[in-house]
């Protein structure tokens, strides 16, 4: 799959690598990108990159100059404004406007840019606002200005007819579908136009209609002749029986990173940026490009300081300035940032925005035609791409942007969870989910309105980790080039994809990806009966996320180990803290004194040692949580305790133990073949299981593999069993062998198996000198053999199944000890 640069170059070289600047990609990569070594950024739709050149220039300027608060007279504020007025002429030539048609207002991004519109503009019963379907939330969310003041609102598909190339001034360039109209209740809007928020009904109304630049979601670039043809009311479609005038906002937030909108020859009413998608610094800053015609229609409710020629504090008495960006800019804008765009735009106009445009293309062309062409062993397509291909418009163009899903060689769709966990692994940085883009999404997945309500009804929201449901993809995986991006990131990628999604003629075990060097796994278990398999170790945990401590032998409970997880601290925002999010917790030490009845806690930042009764009920209040969708019972502690671990871990923070959970009944395959009852399944503050089993065998052959490079780590480390937090840890097994372990029993005591544990990036955290030290390993190598179905498997979950008296109904107490046999069964 892999081309040469050389190759690649005798295709795209007149495009890539800026061969007209001063400084070529690759110069300007080793000089102010020195952060980017060993790094793949692909999210430059998220945010681009700051140059250090630019920073350095924002510094120094910062450091030289004095800036004054541009709402005052003195010279140092009359300089200011002199800069912030040469930066609104410098933003507005960027988008080829002339100061005397349009004017710059400045926001604190592209969204408080559409929110101002959205507020301000005059709506009436007779508006309506159209907007594509492929628009971001930011975009979408104008809607509810418009249905509060009882305007129309309607979803459209934009299509282009026949091709832009072949059509010389035609009108019937574009068909628009319309969807249905959405409109308030009559009781919302009785009680709106009661309380004098309803425009009275004109025949002179405005409309306005929204569309993307470049769409955030596909790439997609739409043909901006749709300016003139809405304002003018010339395109097919349904949109154009709605009376009055049109007025046109292009959201170029993704769109102007590489072809900001021509406003001389696509003359929009508003148009919308945010400058760290241009070059990266500085983020809180956006601009909304507004002409002065529809300026002049804005209705700001609001004033504050700076927006006002003159107010009477005791009397409704205020006049509003004149100018069109001070009515609209609220308060002191953001000085010190506008000053540094400057710096930004130095870069841009070093490079040309054209040959950025051409450069970032070239890339996006070039990894898209291989994604496409990269195949799985059977032939069929691994990426399956969003976008181009489903246009009935030849030559679509279509921005630095790829998304895509990935399928497995049986047809089943790769998470897109799984392809940011092991592109993570990779030092590859990419953007996963739906991007703040629903209608674009849902039209590129092919989901269906209901199919989006039984996703959320199934418990997937934005952000999460539901990424396949009903066997279907619930978002996409985005890649973006920006203007530093080079050939090597390009190639990394693709290499990527390769190495870690399509299938090789090799062989497979137990449904895991293998390479050819892996251990014959087979099914013969007639040596199973004869191994000597025994229990070497046992850890408790008392405390979520925090240390565990060793012993000889433990009681079990109906939850498992006796008052393991049984305790856990929770953020003051009400999230569970865990060592992911705050590695602090693996520095405190615990121990359980089952004759004192004590939990000891240790903190290298407490000289105190905290000891809390695990016997008497010494809590304060109960309440409900929920921890990853199980809902607890817990009680929590005093002031006191949750101080002492606040200082532990710096920050804020509440100790809660597990009273009950919501028990779940389960079907246990026992000794009686019975049904479970509710309690026997109760669970701690666990995951999944209620105990985690790793073997000294398996352990082993990962480190073989960590220390000959075998995997895909580049880090040759060397771990132990505790690595994995096991609860029990056993030897005298085939490496792997636990996989297939159904059942097994461990003294009187029996366990069932709830399959493989799937690794997250937790296991790669370790302490070196007391510091906690955040490595690639060992999941990077777990993930090139031990991926199953978008899992990493290493070690397996077992829930405890409790013995019942016959007589009494009474849970006999059982305790499991090191050195005990450990009998596995297959069936």
């Amino acid at each position: 799959m892999a081309q040469s640069k050389e190759e690649f170059l005798e295709q795209f070289g007149g495009d890539y690598g800026y061969p007209d600047a001063p400084r070529g990609v690759d110069e300007l990569r080793a000089a102010d990108f020195k952060r980017l070594e060993g790094m793949v950024y692909l999210d430059h739709a998220g945010a681009t990159l700051y140059s250090e050149a630019q920073m350095a220039d924002v510094a120094k300027d910062l450091m030289s100059n004095v800036y004054g608060n541009p709402h005052s007279q003195s010279d140092l504020s009359m300089a200011t404004s002199d800069i912030i007025t040469s930066v609104r002429h410098q933003v507005l030539k960027y988008f080829n406007a002339s100061p005397r048609d349009y004017k710059c207002v400045f926001t604190s991004g592209a969204t408080a840019a559409l929110k101002l519109v959205g507020e301000c503009f005059p709506w009436s019963r007779d508006s309506c606002y159209m907007y594509t379907m492929e628009n971001h939330n930011s975009v979408l969310g104008i809607r509810e200005y418009a249905l509060c003041k009882g305007a129309t609102v309607s979803a459209v598909d934009v299509e282009e007819v026949v091709d832009p190339s072949k059509n010389h001034g035609s009108d019937s360039l574009f068909k628009i579908s319309k969807h249905s109209n959405q409109r308030r209740g009559d009781d919302v809007l009785l009680h709106n136009y009661q309380n004098g928020s309803l425009t009275a009904i004109s025949g002179n109304n405005i409309n306005l209609f929204a569309f993307p630049s470049e769409c955030n979601f596909s790439g997609h670039k739409f043909n901006l002749s749709l300016v003139k043809l809405i304002k003018e009311g010339k395109f097919i479609g349904t949109a154009s029986q709605q009376q009055g005038n049109w007025m046109v906002l292009i959201d170029a937030a993704k769109g102007c990173t590489t072809e900001p909108p021509n406003l001389t020859v696509y003359p929009a009413d508003f148009v919308v940026c945010s400058f760290y998608k241009i070059f990266g610094y500085p983020t809180g800053l956006g601009a909304l490009i507004v002409k002065n015609e529809a300026a002049g229609l804005l209705n700001k409710t609001y004033f504050s300081g700076g927006t006002v020629a003159a107010s009477i504090a005791d009397i409704d008495f205020v006049q509003r300035r004149k100018s069109i960006e001070q009515v609209l800019e609220d308060g002191t804008i953001s000085f010190l940032s506008i000053s540094s765009l400057q710096y930004g735009f130095k870069i841009i106009d070093m490079l040309t925005i054209s040959a950025i445009a051409r450069h970032t293309a070239s890339l996006a062309t070039y990894v898209r035609k291989k994604m496409m062409d990269l195949k799985h062993s059977n032939e069929k397509n691994v990426c399956i791409i969003y976008g181009q291909e489903a246009s009935k418009a030849r030559d679509l163009k279509m921005g630095p942007t790829i998304t895509f899903n990935l399928k497995r060689e049986d047809g089943t769709w790769f998470g897109y969870r799984e392809v940011e966990k092991l592109a993570s692994l990779s030092e590859i940085h990419l953007r996963t989910g739906c991007f703040c883009n629903p209608g674009a999404c849902a039209k590129y997945l092919g989901l269906s309105h209901s199919d989006l309500v039984s996703n959320f009804e199934a418990g997937h929201v934005c952000w999460d980790d539901n990424d396949i449901i009903n066997r279907r993809p619930t978002g996409a995986v985005r890649i973006s080039f920006g203007y530093m991006s080079t050939y090597e990131d390009a190639e990394e990628f693709l290499k990527f994809l390769q190495s870690s999604f399509a299938s090789k003629a090799v062989g497979l075990n137990n449904g895991y990806m293998v390479n050819m060097d892996t251990l014959n796994l087979g099914d013969d278990w007639s040596q199973q009966a004869i191994s000597d398999i025994r229990l070497r170790s046992i850890t408790i945990y008392p405390v979520k996320s925090c240390q565990g401590f060793s012993v000889q032998g433990w009681p079990l409970t109906t939850g498992g180990l006796k008052y393991d997880r049984e305790w856990l601290l929770q953020g003051s925002g009400g999230e569970i803290l865990t060592q992911k999010k705050v590695p602090e917790l693996s520095s405190i030490r615990t121990l359980i004194d089952l004759e004192l009845g004590k939990l000891i806690l240790e903190s290298p930042k407490r000289k105190d040692k905290l000891q809390i009764s695990v016997i008497e009920n010494l809590t304060n209040l109960s309440a409900e949580i929920d921890v990853y969708g199980q809902r607890y019972e817990v009680q929590t502690y005093g002031d006191k305790v949750n101080y002492w671990f606040s200082d532990a871990i710096g920050r804020p923070c509440t100790f809660m133990r597990c009273s009950s959970s919501k028990y779940r009944s389960c079907s246990i395959n026992g000794r009686r073949d019975r049904l479970c009852r509710d309690t026997r399944s109760k669970l701690s503050f666990v995951n999944e299981g209620q105990l985690l089993l790793v073997s000294e065998e398996s352990t082993s052959d990962l480190n073989s593999r960590l220390s000959s490079g075998n995997g895909n780590g580049k880090q040759r480390v060397f771990v132990d069993a505790m690595r994995f937090r096991p609860n029990i840890v056993v030897s005298g097994s085939a490496p792997y062998d636990e996989d297939n372990w159904k059942r097994l029993n461990i003294g009187e005591a029996y366990f069932t198996s709830m399959g493989g544990c799937n690794r997250c990036q937790m296991i790669n955290l370790y302490q070196s000198s007391g510091q906690v030290i955040k490595s690639k390993e060992p999941l990077a190598t777990l993930a090139s053999y031990r991926r199953q179905k978008g899992k990493i498997l290493f070690g397996i979950l077992l829930n405890y199944e409790d013995s019942m008296d016959e007589e009494d109904d009474t849970v006999v107490e059982r305790w499991i000890k090191v050195g005990q046999e450990v009998y596995p069964s297959t069936e």
